[in-house]
């Protein structure tokens, strides 16, 4: 069955993808409730992250419905690791530098995270935070820094947040004004984009 596009759709779709964020990408670290990853992956095609990674080692993905995403699941792509070294050795591999989310004496406020180039931020889960078995394979970590009382914002805004000062950075940065994606890439996903 051929779907009929109008040339308005066409556009949006050309527009949406030529300011896809191919360097700037997320780990989701065993995050079990399917309310936050359906709201981290809604502010990724947000802020025009391509591509999240997801490290589930001991917690089951979880179900993502429409409602709670948006849809945004069928705009960025996922990739799925096994372990916390082939997800390391991949990122690594592509020239990525990994941050994690944390509370450590060494971590930086986020604003001093230069993120307009190769980087990854890793959130991991609601209680325990980012795995253990991937701290040998992290770059830094960084932390939002709070004025009230509690220590931490829930995950799925606290990935906003993120998103937002690494939009805020590579839009001064002019990082959206030319494609990421190569010609050919951007023609294949503005086919398959145009059939969702």
């Amino acid at each position: 069955m051929r779907i009929c596009i109008t040339d308005r759709r066409l556009e949006r779709i050309q527009d949406v993808l030529s300011r896809r964020q191919t360097d700037l990408t997320l780990v989701i670290n065993n995050i079990h409730d399917p309310h936050n990853v359906s709201a981290i992956l809604r502010s990724c095609d947000a802020f025009g992250i391509h591509r999240v990674h997801l490290l589930y080692t001991d917690t089951a993905f979880p179900a993502l419905g429409k409602k709670s995403s948006g849809s945004a699941k069928k705009w960025v792509e996922t990739v799925r690791h096994k372990d916390a070294a082939s997800l390391a050795a991949a990122l690594k591999g592509q020239g990525f530098t990994l941050v994690a989310t944390s509370f450590t004496e060494t971590a930086k406020p986020l604003p001093q995270w230069d993120l307009t180039g190769k980087v990854a931020i890793i959130l991991g889960n609601e209680h325990r935070g980012v795995d253990e078995d991937l701290a040998p394979h992290v770059d830094g970590a960084l932390y939002i820094p709070m004025q009230g009382m509690v220590q931490s914002l829930n995950v799925s805004v606290a990935a906003a947040v993120i998103l937002y000062e690494g939009f805020r950075q590579r839009h001064a940065a002019g990082c959206y004004d030319a494609p990421c994606l190569p010609g050919e890439e951007l023609e294949r996903l503005t086919n398959l984009w145009a059939q969702k």
